[in-house]
């Protein structure tokens, strides 16, 4: 990653904090007008797709905008976001349209990284968490690793979005990556959603237990392979240390035997 020295400003840290307040602010009013009507005609879901449906572009627009923030902010989990495209637009539907909003989200994160570096990022992520992800930095695997995370539900995606801006990953890779690699979740996600609106109680209470049940299994796998990684990494870097200390020993040790046998020339001549 570069600007490794990089420190955010007070100025920044404030900058970051206001426009965090704006962007929940802003899902916040969203998920209002969604949440709202979704609440009101609960009883009768085909009336709240109804609804939907009445409002056009606009009714797609509103929730695509709250999960495009979503990813932009970070913190806030899509999750919920994923569940009401199910239940408004129905499974495949919903999770299109739960899959374009993220992965603009994701192109708009990547390109802001790209342009405006750490000092960006760390608005939203901080300096120790994108550290903690920077095995993409030098894998010759990388763009197979983001992949493969991206398919495991769990593993930390937010901040693989942001770090994914420092490398030199081409655009149509990262859109692919991020199109493709998050689709299963989400459409599990949308199958809880879509029960929901079906009435469906009991196959959206089983939807949910293995959407925590597939996240904790993937949090798991990726906790172990990073724990692996790192204490490889570590073992790597020491030899590396410790050939370069053998070999200025090595050096040290020559200089030291022929200064002793010019010394002794002299002394005989």
């Amino acid at each position: 990653m570069e600007d490794n020295n990089v420190k955010v400003t007070g100025k920044q840290r404030v900058t970051g904090i206001i426009l965090c307040i704006l962007i929940f602010a802003a899902v916040g009013v969203i998920s209002y007008f969604i949440c709202k009507p979704m609440l009101e005609m609960s009883k009768d879901p085909a009336a709240f797709r109804a609804y939907i449906e009445e409002q056009g572009v606009k009714g797609y627009l509103m929730l695509m905008a709250a999960m495009f923030l979503q990813v932009v902010a970070a913190v806030i989990p899509g999750g919920p976001f994923e569940i009401a495209a199910g239940y408004a637009f129905g499974v495949w539907k919903g999770a299109l349209v739960a899959d374009v909003a993220m992965t603009l989200g994701s192109l708009f994160v990547f390109l802001m990284v790209r342009r405006f570096g750490v000092k960006f990022a760390c608005l939203f992520i901080s300096k120790k968490k994108l550290d903690s992800v920077k095995f993409f930095h030098h894998s010759s695997r990388r763009d197979l690793l983001a992949f493969i995370f991206f398919l495991i539900p769990g593993t930390p995606k937010d901040i693989f979005t942001y770090v994914m801006g420092f490398t030199d990953m081409k655009i149509p890779v990262w859109i692919f990556i991020t199109f493709v690699g998050r689709f299963p979740a989400i459409l599990l996600s949308a199958m809880s959603g879509n029960a929901i609106g079906e009435k469906n109680y009991t196959t959206f209470i089983i939807m949910i237990i293995l959407i925590i049940v597939v996240c904790i299994a993937g949090s798991i796998f990726y906790t172990l392979w990073k724990k692996k990684h790192d204490a490889k990494e570590a073992a790597e870097a020491a030899a590396v240390t410790g050939s370069a200390g053998g070999a200025i020993e090595g050096a040290e040790a020559v200089k030291a035997e022929t200064g002793d046998k010019s010394s002794e020339s002299v002394t005989d001549t």
